[in-house]
């Protein structure tokens, strides 16, 4: 799509991914054979430029978890490319693959579920020095008590277990768990949700100040586009398994294109309260993936929606410098 080429040609794209689809097979009958499939992903292009923060949002079942893992190959794609710094990882073999793992890494959404709770933050943080050979075995204390501090940690911390910590605190492991192998680039999935109000801006703060500090690039995924806004330089709109919109920052939340985008910041709470936003209410659930809708997905709850819109499949188009859209409608 033109999009891809258009798209900030001034700096370096770490990670293209194009037309990803990852579809989890149902089973049924006597001989289990595949009935149908949940589109989870379904035909997704979108890149990540060096150094940038790149915020994927949108509802539960949107597909956006999916992405991020299927770019590790956490999940194997079903079709597509992932090329990332050159390569397209989604055909290699799990042996090469792992040389990038080093490279990149996840921060889960569940600080509860991500750590081991036998083990101790030693040697937690000690098995991913070790697998990747970082270090000898006599300095890696330093460098875990180093990467403690670097997120806001005691180095005193380095024998108690995760159930010895406040849910902050354990997300704040796993950061320096996934800084461990001084990876390049980084997907955090939802890293914040599971956490209460008062921490999650004190981790969003954390993952800003380390992007800076050691130049990452990152992939986070929300479905809460106010923590997005504060992290992200671009925002990628998606709605069951495709993108709606993508963006800059900037430009998305003021003026949003796509009708599904300016629902979704409709209801995002403004610090101003003589500000005035009106309100898009979605009627209804979003659909399964199993059978999504024909024609555009969003049209099922589009307040602009026309008959066009259940035959044709629109494309990304672009409606002002940098911002694409997926709308008959809105676009040019």
């Amino acid at each position: 799509m033109d999009h891809k080429n258009a798209q900030h040609k001034r700096r370096d794209v770490l990670l293209q991914v194009s037309n990803l689809k990852k579809y989890f097979p149902i089973r049924g009958g006597v001989l289990n054979r595949v009935v149908n499939n949940v589109k989870a992903v379904n035909g997704v292009s979108f890149n990540v430029l060096r150094g940038e923060v790149v915020g994927l949002v949108g509802e539960s079942g949107s597909g956006k978890t999916t992405v991020g893992r299927t770019i590790l190959r956490l999940e194997e794609p079903t079709s597509g490319t992932i090329d990332f710094d050159g390569t397209d990882i989604g055909k290699l073999a799990k042996p090469v693959m792992r040389r990038y793992r080093k490279r990149m890494q996840i921060v889960f959404q569940d600080p509860y579920a991500s750590l081991n709770p036998r083990e101790k933050i030693r040697t937690m943080l000690g098995h991913a020095l070790a697998v990747h050979n970082i270090g000898t075995a006599a300095d890696r204390d330093d460098r875990i008590v180093a990467l403690l501090e670097q997120v806001g940690l005691s180095g005193d911390y380095l024998d108690r277990f995760p159930h010895e910590f406040s849910g902050g605190q354990r997300q704040r492991i796993g950061i320096a768990r996934a800084l461990a192998v001084e990876p390049e680039f980084i997907v955090a999935d939802e890293p914040v949700s599971a956490l209460d109000v008062s921490i999650q801006a004190q981790v969003v703060n954390l993952l800003d100040d380390l992007k800076s500090k050691f130049n990452l690039t990152m992939l986070f995924i929300a479905h809460d586009l106010a923590v997005v806004e504060h992290i992200s330089d671009r925002v990628v709109v998606m709605y069951l398994g495709r993108i709606m919109e993508i963006a800059p920052t900037r430009t998305l939340y003021r003026a949003p294109n796509h009708p599904y985008t300016k629902a979704l910041l409709s209801a995002v709470p403004s610090p101003d309260i003589h500000a005035k936003r009106d309100r898009v209410i979605l009627t209804g659930d979003i659909p399964s993936p199993i059978n999504p809708p024909s024609g555009c997905v969003f049209r099922t709850r589009c307040p602009i929606a026309i008959p066009d819109c259940a035959q044709i499949v629109p494309e990304l188009k672009e409606v002002s410098p940098g911002q694409f859209s997926a709308c008959i409608r809105t676009a040019p």
